[in-house]
C-alpha cells in the first residue's frame, strides 16, 4: 500500500527504563537533515510506543527528549511535571519534557498510553486525533522528508495507500509512511496521526 503496516500482535515488548512497567515499541527511526547535530548514541531520533500503566509512580527520565503522551485506554491519569499537576484525559495529547521530574497518579484504574518521543534538535513530533467519518474518506498527506504514522484508536478503520491498495487496521495497528504521498482513511472511528519532522 506504499507504506509499512505495523500490527499490535508484532510489537516488541520491553521493560521501562526504570523497571516500573512494560512498553511495546511500535516504530522508531533516525533522521537525515543537514541542520541536525550528530546522531544519537542509543540509536533513535524518534520512537513511538504503547505503555501499560497499572499503578502510579515516577516516570523514567529522558534528558534531551521531548514527549507526547496520549491515553488510548482508561479513564484518565494525572501527571505531575516538575511539581505541577496536569489531568490527562482519553485521546487528548499531552506534551512535556523528558528532562522534567514526572510522576503519575491513577484515580480511575489502569491505563494504556501511546508515547511519542523525539530527540530535541534532531526531530519534532506533532500528534493529532482525527475522527474518520463513514460518509466520506479522510485524506492525510505526507510531505517530503516527513514520516507519517497513523494508529487506529478504534476498530473500523481502513487505510488506502498512494498505490490504491486498502488495508484494514485492527485497534492499535499502525501504518508508517515516508513522504511524499497521501493516505486515505476510511471507515467510522478514530485515529492518532503522528508526524515526525527534522529541523530545516
Amino acid at each position: 500500500m506504499g507504506g509499512d503496516v505495523l500490527r499490535w500482535s508484532a510489537y516488541r515488548s520491553m521493560p521501562w527504563k526504570n523497571g516500573g512497567g512494560t512498553t511495546r515499541e511500535v516504530a522508531s527511526g533516525t533522521v537525515r537533515a543537514p541542520l541536525a547535530p550528530a546522531g544519537p548514541a542509543d540509536g533513535f531520533d524518534w520512537r513511538m510506543s504503547i505503555a501499560d500503566v497499572d499503578a502510579g509512580g515516577p516516570f523514567s527520565a529522558f534528558p534531551g527528549i521531548d514527549r507526547v503522551i496520549t491515553l488510548v485506554e482508561g479513564e484518565g491519569m494525572v501527571l505531575t511535571v516538575d511539581g505541577t499537576p496536569h489531568p490527562v484525559g482519553p485521546l487528548t495529547p499531552f506534551a512535556f519534557s523528558g528532562d522534567a521530574t514526572t510522576d503519575c497518579r491513577l484515580d480511575a484504574g489502569a491505563v494504556r498510553d501511546m508515547n511519542v518521543m523525539t530527540r530535541r534538535g534532531r526531530a519534532t513530533a506533532r500528534v493529532r486525533i482525527v475522527t474518520v467519518a463513514a460518509v466520506r474518506g479522510t485524506e492525510t498527506a505526507c510531505a517530503e522528508g516527513e514520516t507519517l504514522l497513523v494508529m487506529a484508536a478504534t476498530e473500523g478503520i481502513a487505510v488506502v495507500g498512494p498505490d490504491g491498495r486498502e488495508t484494514v487496521l485492527g485497534r492499535l495497528d499502525c501504518v508508517r509512511h515516508e513522504g511524499p504521498g497521501a493516505l486515505t482513511l476510511r471507515g467510522d472511528g478514530t485515529v492518532a496521526e503522528i508526524r515526525i519532522t527534522a529541523p530545516h
